[in-house]
C-alpha cells in the first residue's frame, strides 16, 4: 500500500527542514533607485511546512472538511504550493485549473466539481466574483495577493495567529486531485486521482531518475498540468531536493545560470528552441564547427557549463512528443535527455526513456504494464496500460469511465504504438486531441462547439494542422452560403474574410492556447462533411496537414 501525498510531504518536512524546498525568481529593487534585479526567493522545508499547517487551520475554520473540493487557480508560486498541500492537509481535494481559462470555462468546471471554495491569484479575483453572482454564490474566495474589497479573503491575513492544524487522516484510496483534462465544453471530464495514484507515480519517478536531496530542479512546467504537479513539484519535494520554477520569458537564461540546476524539467518546445539555437551558434563560428566535428561531447560540455554549470546532469521532457532530431542531437553532444509518456488519467508517467538511450522507444516504469490492443500486421495498435497510477475514474461520469477502463483494469489511452522487447514506440496520438508543442491539450469538439454558433458557419471541423513545423489549431469550414448571400457576400475570398473576423471575436470565450491564430489555418470546403450514422464527422477522411 502506498502512503498519502500528505504523509510524504510531512516526512520530507521533518527530514529536510533546514534545506531549501522552493525558489522563485522575483524582481528586487536595487539600492538608490537603480532599477530592479532578479533574485531567487527561497522557502525552506520548515517554513513551507509551517505555512501549510497554518493555512490548513484557516481552511478548516472556513468550513473545509475532508473530501470537500477546493479550486486552485494561479500560475506556480510559493502560495500555490502552500495552498496545494494545505488543502490535502485538511483531507480535502484539490481542483487545479489553468489560469488562462476564460470565466465561462472556469464557471462550468467549478460548477461541475461542486467546489467549496477557490484560492486564486489576484488577477483571477474579478472573474471569480462575477461567477459568484450565479450558481457559485456560496463559494469562498481567497486571494494570494492583497485585496481591498470585503468580498475576498487575503491569504496572508487569514493565517495570522493560526496554529498549525494536525494532518487530517485520509486513506491512500481517497481522491487527492480532481484534474480536468482540458475543461471540455459541454462535457467536462475530471480525472479522479487518488493519493495512491500520485504517490506511486512520484515514488517510482524518484527511483527511475535516481533523485537525491542534492538535486536542484529547474522547472518551466506549470503545476496545474499533471506532469508539472507530479514530476516537478511532488517528486522533488519528497526527496529533499530544491525546485526552482520559472516561466518561459526573457529572464529564462538568467534564471538557468542562477539556479545551477542538476536537472531541467521542460516541454519539447523548450528543447527544440534550445537545440536550434545551439546549432545556429555552431554554424556561425568556424572554431565551433571544428570542435563540433572533432568532438561533439566537448562542445556539449562547453554548452553545459555556459548554460547551467558543470553540476548539470540531464534534461527531462514530457507533455508532448519530443523531436527525434533534438533528442539524438543532444545525446550526441553528451547531454542526456529522458523522455516520458503518460496522460492526465495515469498520474501521469507510464513510460520513460534512458538519458542516453541507444534504442528508440521507452520502457514502462516500475509497476506499470503495457500492452497493444488489436495490433495490425506491423504490430501497431492502441496502447493499453495498467498499474497503481491509473485514475479511479471520471468524476460523475461512469459512462466515460467505462469507455476507457475495462473490466480487467486496463486503461485505453487512445494512442497508437508498438511494444516490442519491452520498449514502447508511439506512432500516433489520440484520435482527436491536438497536443501543442507547449504540451497543452486542445479538444477539437470544444472549439467546434464554440464556433458552430457563428451564423456564417454551417459546419466546422477542427484538427491539428501545421505551421512552421509545429502543431497548430486549424479548421475546415463549410460556409452557410444562404446567410452570407443575405449580407452581400458571394465569393470565397469575401466569405473567408467574414468567417475569420467572426472566429476571432468568438474565440475570446476560449483560452488563448485553444484559439485558431491564423487566417491561413482556415480552409473553406465546398460540400458538407461525410458523417457516420451517429452524425459524427468522419475525421479521418477530412483531416489534413497545412
Amino acid at each position: 500500500m502506498y502512503p498519502t501525498i500528505s504523509e510524504l510531504f510531512e516526512e520530507a518536512v521533518a527530514t529536510h527542514k533546514d534545506r531549501i524546498a522552493l525558489r522563485m525568481p522575483i524582481p528586487k529593487e536595487r539600492k538608490r533607485g537603480r532599477g530592479t534585479r532578479l533574485v531567487l526567493n527561497e522557502i525552506s522545508y520548515a517554513r513551507l511546512g509551517e505555512m501549510v499547517g497554518r493555512l490548513a487551520s484557516a481552511l478548516s475554520y472556513l468550513g473545509v472538511s475532508p473530501k470537500d473540493h477546493v479550486a486552485l487557480i494561479s500560475k506556480p508560486r510559493a502560495a500555490w504550493a502552500t495552498s496545494f498541500f494545505a488543502i490535502l492537509h485538511c483531507g480535502a481535494v484539490v481542483v487545479p485549473l489553468d489560469p488562462e481559462l476564460q470565466p465561462g470555462e472556469i464557471g462550468r468546471i467549478l460548477t461541475e466539481a461542486g467546489v467549496k471554495g477557490a484560492i486564486v491569484s489576484g488577477g483571477k479575483v474579478d472573474d471569480l466574483l462575477g461567477l459568484r453572482e450565479g450558481e457559485l454564490k456560496d463559494v469562498f474566495i481567497i486571494s494570494m495577493d492583497r485585496v481591498s474589497d470585503d468580498k475576498t479573503l487575503f491569504l496572508d491575513r487569514i493565517i495570522l495567529g493560526k496554529s498549525p492544524l494536525p494532518r487530517v487522516q485520509v486513506e491512500p484510496s481517497d481522491m487527492a486531485v480532481l484534474m480536468y483534462t482540458s475543461g471540455t465544453t459541454g462535457n467536462p471530464k475530471g480525472a479522479m486521482l487518488t493519493h495512491a495514484n500520485i504517490a506511486s507515480n512520484a515514488l517510482t519517478a524518484v527511483k527511475c531518475v535516481d533523485l537525491s536531496p542534492e538535486d536542484n530542479f529547474l522547472s518551466i512546467v506549470p503545476w496545474n498540468h499533471i506532469y508539472g504537479l507530479t514530476m516537478t513539484l511532488i517528486s522533488p519535494l519528497i526527496t529533499g531536493g530544491t525546485t526552482t520554477y520559472t516561466p518561459v520569458d526573457r529572464n529564462l537564461a538568467a534564471v538557468m545560470k542562477m539556479a545551477r540546476p542538476t536537472i531541467l524539467l521542460g516541454v519539447p518546445k523548450l528543447y527544440n528552441v534550445l537545440y536550434s539555437r545551439i546549432q545556429d551558434s555552431i554554424g556561425k563560428s568556424a572554431l565551433k564547427r571544428f570542435l563540433y566535428r572533432a568532438s561533439p561531447t566537448l562542445m556539449g560540455n562547453l554548452t553545459k557549463r555556459k548554460l547551467f554549470g558543470s553540476q548539470f546532469r540531464f534534461f527531462t521532457s514530457g507533455g508532448a512528443p519530443l523531436s527525434p532530431e533534438a533528442s539524438s542531437g543532444f545525446r550526441r553532444m553528451g547531454l542526456g535527455i529522458m523522455e516520458g509518456y503518460g496522460l492526465t488519467e495515469t498520474s501521469p508517467l507510464l513510460t520513460l526513456s534512458e538519458a542516453f538511450a541507444e534504442q528508440p522507444g521507452m520502457k514502462p516504469i516500475e509497476g506499470v504494464e503495457i500492452k497493444i490492443a488489436h495490433p495490425d500486421e506491423n504490430g501497431v495498435g492502441e496502447v493499453l496500460a495498467r498499474g497503481p497510477n491509473i485514475m479511479a475514474g471520471y468524476y460523475k461520469n461512469p459512462k466515460a469511465t467505462a469507455e476507457v477502463i475495462d473490466e480487467e483494469g486496463w486503461f485505453h489511452t487512445g494512442d497508437l504504438g508498438t511494444y516490442r522487447d519491452g520498449r514502447l514506440l508511439l506512432s500516433g496520438r489520440a484520435k482527436n486531441v491536438i497536443v501543442l508543442e507547449t504540451g497543452k491539450n486542445v479538444y477539437p469538439e470544444e472549439i467546434e462547439w464554440e464556433l458552430s454558433t457563428i451564423p456564417a458557419i454551417e459546419e466546422i471541423m477542427v484538427y491539428e494542422g501545421e505551421r512552421q513545423g509545429a502543431p497548430a489549431v486549424s479548421a475546415q469550414v463549410y460556409p452557410n452560403w444562404e446567410v452570407l448571400k443575405k449580407i452581400g457576400i458571394k465569393t470565397e475570398e469575401e466569405a473567408l474574410d467574414h468567417i475569420w473576423t467572426a472566429i476571432k471575436e468568438k474565440s475570446e470565450n476560449l483560452a488563448v492556447f485553444k484559439r485558431i491564430k491564423y487566417k491561413e489555418a482556415i480552409t473553406l470546403v465546398d460540400k458538407p462533411f461525410e458523417k457516420s450514422v451517429k452524425l459524427d464527422i468522419k475525421r479521418h477522411l477530412h483531416q489534413q496537414k497545412d
